[in-house]
């Protein structure tokens, strides 16, 4: 098996929820060879946080609109040090230019709007930038003006969908997620570690995070199943938001105090309630989409997407063929999952204390292979079938 997921987490920092602020209308730093500079800071690909912090606040005062650029990065809200979407998709591009003596610019729009982003794309472009990297469904109607504006530049979007982005032009790549397996690998490893008693927590229920816990589901009922147990059950709640709120706390307070013992909280901020609530009550908690663990040592694990290894794949493919996506990615959506290595648990930080490393690789080599089949439905009408595991899904 692959091991780029395992890379990924040696360069990547602790993790926390995106962090929201404003910002100058440009900002650029640049990437040759192997490090990451500015006029007053240099960083390698694997800068702390605090680096990253300080990296921003002086690229905001250098932008240089004659610079050239290879590869650009436009940011989703929040800083490039969120570590999250933003920092993680950076520092795929990051690793991509370093290897391939590239020079890399990430851009922060002004605002929280179309029109920011799509001015940032043009600074991009006007940089010299072959190739324009993003991250996030809200690039959706920026990106379908740019592709029209900019026939001969590459534009990459990750966690963008054709239900975002209708028709994606062969010059765009769409990259979306397999987060049914994330959650499969999830669900089997905390039953196997010992819990009995789960939830999942989802925000709004969009087909990402609906994917996310119906993977879940079914992994921890096919541990139970293989390891027959009887009384593995999970309450399911989707909260309707991707924002922190005392009521998701006092929800998340009641099911620990009821007996739960470790929740998978999926949806941007609301971590933050569940993680509360965690502390309160000596409960636990799995993260999403990025390693977690930094978060609070109720982090057991998290289940992740594999940002910078899908932005290597994505942007090896584009330049080896003359900075044109081939029909692996031209124009249209890619899921990537467990088989591209582009998603995953994060076993060196995890806090598991019978799940081995060895059963994981197993596991996931299973669903490489196929012989683990995950459903990867969205429908909040159907939900997976079990039977060995009771699920109360919530109102």
């Amino acid at each position: 098996m692959k091991k780029v997921v395992s890379f990924v987490l040696a360069c990547a920092m602790s993790l926390s929820l995106v962090a929201c602020g404003g910002s100058s209308s440009s900002t650029s730093t640049t990437t040759s060879g192997s490090t990451t500079s500015t006029t007053s800071t240099t960083q390698t690909a694997s800068s702390t946080a605090s680096t990253a912090a300080s990296s921003t606040t002086s690229a905001a005062s250098t932008t240089d609109s004659g610079a050239t650029t290879d590869v650009a990065f436009v940011t989703d809200v929040g800083n490039i040090d969120d570590q999250s979407f933003n920092q993680y998709t950076w520092e795929g591009v990051q690793n991509f230019c370093s290897t391939n003596n590239l020079k890399a610019n990430y851009y922060k729009p002004s605002e929280d709007s179309d029109a920011a982003r799509l001015e940032q794309m043009d600074n991009a472009v006007k940089d010299g930038a072959k190739a324009v990297v993003m991250a996030g469904y809200l690039f959706g109607a920026s990106l379908e003006q740019a592709q029209a504006k900019y026939p001969d530049v590459s534009f990459l979007a990750l966690d963008v969908s054709t239900g975002d982005l209708s028709d994606p032009a062969s010059n765009t790549a769409l990259i979306t997620y397999k987060e049914e397996q994330a959650g499969y690998l999830a669900g089997y490893a905390a039953v196997a570690d010992g819990y009995t008693k789960l939830g999942f927590l989802g925000g709004m229920a969009v087909p990402a995070v609906i994917r996310y816990g119906y993977g879940f589901v079914q992994g921890a009922d096919a541990a139970a199943k293989e390891l027959g147990k009887s009384d593995v059950s999970i309450k399911y709640w989707y909260s309707g938001s991707f924002v922190a709120t005392d009521d998701i706390k006092t929800k998340m307070d009641s099911w620990y105090s009821d007996g739960t013992e470790v929740v998978f909280a999926c949806g941007g901020s609301i971590c933050n309630s569940c993680v509360a609530a965690a502390q309160a009550n000596n409960g636990k908690m799995i993260g999403v989409d990025v390693d977690q663990s930094g978060l609070d040592p109720c982090v057991i694990t998290s289940a992740m997407k594999a940002l910078a290894n899908s932005v290597v794949l994505a942007l090896t493919d584009c330049m080896n063929n003359n900075w044109k996506f081939s029909d692996t990615y031209a124009g249209k959506e890619t899921k990537l999952g467990a088989a591209e290595d582009c998603v995953g648990l994060p076993m060196d930080t995890s806090q598991f204390t019978t799940f081995t490393k060895d059963q994981y690789d197993k596991l996931f080599k299973g669903i490489v292979d196929g012989t683990i089949t995950v459903d990867d439905s969205s429908d909040t009408a159907k939900t997976p079938e079990v039977t060995a595991i009771t699920v109360d899904y919530e109102s």
